[in-house]
């Protein structure tokens, strides 16, 4: 996790925490889902990898769940491993912030 997040966003972490885990579309395959400590906060995008990547509030995040961002974001649906790590950050204070 530390690897991926620094190769592809730029981002150091420090602790780093399993949250859960999910079947990926692969064969054979498992994607898991963590919550990371940031050491560094400016983000370097590796375009290859991603498309984009930003910080967000929590109040933020919190609207993006309830499908009321005024910029139109939202999270993934309830389906995704991403939509159950977002919710456990702004819901329940999990993770690091």
């Amino acid at each position: 996790m530390r690897r991926e997040t620094r190769e592809e966003a730029g981002i150091v972490c420090g602790r780093v925490a399993y949250f859960a885990s999910q079947p990926w579309p692969f064969p054979m395959s498992l994607m898991i889902g963590c919550h990371a400590e940031a050491l560094s906060f400016e983000i370097a995008v590796d375009r290859s990898e991603l498309e984009d990547a930003r910080w967000f509030e929590r109040e933020e995040a919190a609207s993006m769940l309830l499908r009321r961002h005024a910029g139109g974001l939202m999270t993934p649906p309830p389906i995704a491993i991403a939509h159950h790590i977002i919710r456990a950050w702004v819901e329940d204070g999990h993770g690091f912030a």
